[in-house]
């Protein structure tokens, strides 16, 4: 006999199986979906659902409670203090933990029953408030509230996800873990995957580096496995994640998006809730199509008024970074609004919202306009016709009210942003390209210390004024600055001129399909006439993670997000700046201000 084709009411020949094999889980489980869920419980709870790090037996979200069934090895003393731990982890996040042996089960059905329902009246949920003084709803509270799947009392809130993106580096485990526990993926065609940190940029035939290419391989096969949309290296659907899925329309206002990297923020800038996730949450998400999360505090940063020439949406993001410093938005979702960013492009609004995190901000978005359906009418994933007309409607209610109130709200000017670069090794450690780099005077006694570290690996002093210090390297690229937009100003300023004989130049379109523009555009020509050649698309000296590494002690004017010790090669000193003020310094050999060339 099988018990997996046993039907519910053959419990006794059940409970004789069950004596023959009274180590198997996979038994107990079974039992308790069929003789206590079904009966009992209803749809409340969930099988093999993914809490945090944990893969839990049974959850009801909506209760707060987690039942877990242990077989008899459970008895086991190094067992018993994992489990322990795992409980202890459960309960930090709002759960109430209880667990039932296999005997327990197949011997005290009634006394199981009545446990769980014990706990269940205990729980009980009730609505969560408003926070108070609110009227209207903020753009973020909207999205937000519209994904909603449960909320857990006095924990995390269960939120549907309509996009996951998937890359080589942080979903391999997610993958394993599927498999580990015989999960399928539960939306694949909500899933795009692509590589982009390992594909190297001077040519896509190869990986030279193992680790790379077995990251990049696992997760062709991976997607071959699971029926996941893959954009394989090399193909002009791949590039880098951040740039490929707002320029196919694949992400889309209203949306809730989440990716197993940092700057998943970027696709806040068309409307959508977009935040990085850990390698547990993307298996969540994998096995769900939703995910735990802590509903952030929100805060919106004004900019208002005309940008002054030469001054970029990185110089924006940057003079913000500087303002609050990198941990000023920690624990809020941040909506950008204003003037300035009402006339910013959409690549524009995409680098400003990228930049989010490194303010330690959950999200960055910006309320979807105009600008906004004119980017992404006609492209590859977006509605067509009629369900077009419908989706602009729908899009068009995507807005802050008048009356919402934020938990915080800052406003800066424009015109007090000139081009900035960074000194230090965090992004929110820069200047106008034309100031001096703080005396000691000038930084806080508490952060002076952090402060002469910075300056130590970078080789600067205080007080140093930076224009006119040679350079190295030069990158334009990455999912901050990588669109046809930054390769046009780019040109603009290299345009007539040539290159410095002393700069090495990586010029990467973060997609093929910016690599085609670049073309039908002709700037490679022009690019090519001034000394420069383009690369292939890919995340390239953005990380340390392919070929394309700075050498130790050299500097890099990069259009980067991070600056951090060895971000982008061991010993690199990296100083984070505009497309214009990165062309300005390859063609000068120098940091340069690049309104000389404007």
């Amino acid at each position: 006999m099988s018990y997996r084709t046993a039907s519910p009411d053959r419990y006794d020949l059940l409970k004789a199986f069950a004596r023959e094999n009274r180590n198997n889980p996979t038994l107990a489980e079974l039992l308790l979906w069929k003789h206590i869920r079904n009966k009992l419980l209803g749809t409340r709870f969930l099988r093999q659902h993914i809490i945090g790090d944990y893969i839990v037996d049974f959850v009801s979200l909506s209760d707060g409670l987690v039942i877990e069934v242990d077989g008899a090895y459970h008895a086991e003393h190094e067992q018993m203090e994992m489990d322990e731990a795992r409980t202890y982890a459960l309960e930090q996040m709002g759960f109430k933990v209880i667990r039932f042996t296999n005997e327990e089960i197949l011997y005290n059905i009634e006394q199981v029953k009545c446990k769980i329902m014990k706990n269940i009246k205990a729980n009980e949920q009730s609505n969560l408030p408003l926070r108070e003084g609110r009227g209207g709803s903020t753009l973020f509270d909207k999205i937000w509230d519209a994904h909603v799947v449960q909320k857990v009392q006095d924990g995390p809130t269960q939120l549907y996800i309509d996009r996951l993106y998937c890359h080589e580096v942080t979903t391999p485990q997610a993958f394993d873990t599927l498999r580990d526990k015989n999960i399928g993926v539960f939306r694949p065609e909500q899933v795009v995957a692509m590589p982009d940190h390992n594909t190297p940029s001077d040519q896509q035939e190869r990986i030279d580096d193992p680790v790379g290419r077995k990251q990049v391989e696992t997760l062709a096969k991976n997607c071959a496995e699971f029926g996941i949309r893959h954009f394989a290296m090399g193909t002009k659907d791949n590039g880098i994640i951040h740039v490929v899925g707002p320029e196919k329309a694949l992400s889309l206002p209203g949306m809730t998006i989440v990716c197993g990297d940092s700057h998943t923020s970027t696709h806040g800038a068309v409307g959508a809730i977009a935040m990085g996730i850990g390698t547990s949450e993307v298996a969540q998400v994998l096995a769900s199509q939703t995910i735990l999360q802590s509903k952030p505090k929100t805060m919106r940063i004004n900019i208002e008024g005309t940008l002054p020439q030469g001054t970029t949406a990185k110089d924006v993001a940057l003079y913000i970074m500087a303002q609050m410093t990198t941990s000023g938005a920690t624990g809020y979702a941040v909506e950008y609004a204003g003037s300035t960013v009402r006339n910013m492009s959409m690549e524009g609004r995409l680098t400003l919202s990228n930049l989010s995190i490194e303010m330690g901000s959950r999200a960055g978005l910006i309320a979807p306009d105009e600008i906004t359906f004119a980017y992404l009418k006609d492209r590859e994933y977006a509605p067509k016709g009629e369900a077009w007309d419908k989706a602009v409607e729908a899009w068009k209610q995507l807005y802050s009210d008048p009356e919402a109130v934020f938990d915080k709200e800052v406003t800066y000017r424009a015109e007090d942003i000139a081009p900035r670069i960074t000194y230090g090794t965090n992004p929110g450690a820069g200047i106008a390209i034309d100031e001096c780099i703080p005396t000691l005077d000038e930084v806080a006694e508490a952060d002076r210390t952090q402060f002469l570290a910075m300056l130590d690996y970078m080789q600067f002093q205080p007080g140093q004024k930076l224009e006119g210090t040679p350079v190295d390297y030069c990158f334009l690229g990455a999912c901050t600055n990588g669109r046809i937009e930054d390769f046009r100003a780019f040109a603009s300023i290299v345009k007539g001129r040539k290159k410095a004989e002393n700069v090495i130049a990586w010029l990467v379109p973060g997609s093929w399909m910016v690599d085609a523009q670049i073309r039908e555009e002709g700037l490679d020509k022009v690019l090519a006439e001034a000394g420069f050649a383009i690369r292939q698309p890919g995340c390239s000296a953005c990380l340390a993670m392919n070929d394309d590494k700075i050498p130790a002690g050299k500097y890099s004017v990069s259009t980067s997000n991070r600056n951090f010790e060895g971000r982008q090669g061991p010993g690199a000193r990296t100083l984070l700046a505009s497309p214009l003020t990165a062309a300005a310094a390859a063609i000068t050999g120098v940091i340069t201000d690049p309104r000389e060339f404007m």
